[in-house]
């Protein structure tokens, strides 16, 4: 066999060979990203309008993570946190409004703790989603009804489900689910 027929026989494989690699990193790597972010992959797909812009954030948001410093919650502050929530709760009851903003001040101060920076809700959302992508919604609707509520705006069911859904990423927070 000559040289070029060779080359003819092996570099269609080789072809073939790279694309099939590259076919599976990437059904892999989606694969991965929709067991990690859960609905948050989704919501980020729907967003960004193509999902390979979406993959591309979602890995940016795992970058990220890996560089912030998530630390595990103390025994003691744990109690505390729990103690705080428990108050919290027990406000609901003559006073939703202040009770709904306390619990969003509770579940901040919490991932304060934890080592989430807080400025800015968009990044608190995407640095969250890395790790709690199936509680990351409930977040959204509690700061939703919150922000209604500053207002006066916010029915008591929807304060109450607020309530719920803080409760929600608070108790993953407060549990380490999900620490890496």
């Amino acid at each position: 066999m000559s040289t070029g027929t060779l080359l003819a026989i092996i570099i269609p494989i080789v072809v073939v060979l790279a694309v099939v690699a590259a076919a599976a990193f990437v059904v892999s790597r989606r694969r991965r990203l929709r067991e990690r972010f859960g609905p948050e992959y989704e919501r980020t797909v729907e967003d960004s309008g193509s999902r390979l812009a979406a993959e591309r954030e979602l890995s940016e948001r795992e970058k990220r993570h890996g560089e912030l410093d998530i630390r595990p919650l103390t025994g003691d502050a744990r109690e505390r946190y729990s103690r705080d929530w428990q108050r919290v709760q027990s406000e609901f009851v003559d006073r939703p409004e202040d009770a709904v903003q306390d619990a969003d001040l509770l579940v901040a101060s919490l991932m304060r703790e934890r080592g989430y920076p807080t400025e800015n809700l968009n990044q608190r959302i995407r640095d969250l989603s890395v790790e709690h992508g199936r509680t990351i919604e409930h977040y959204r609707a509690a700061h939703e009804v919150d922000q209604l509520s500053m207002k006066h705006q916010a029915t008591t069911e929807q304060l109450r489900g607020a309530m719920v859904h803080y409760r929600a990423l608070f108790d993953e927070l407060l549990s380490d689910h999900g620490q890496r």
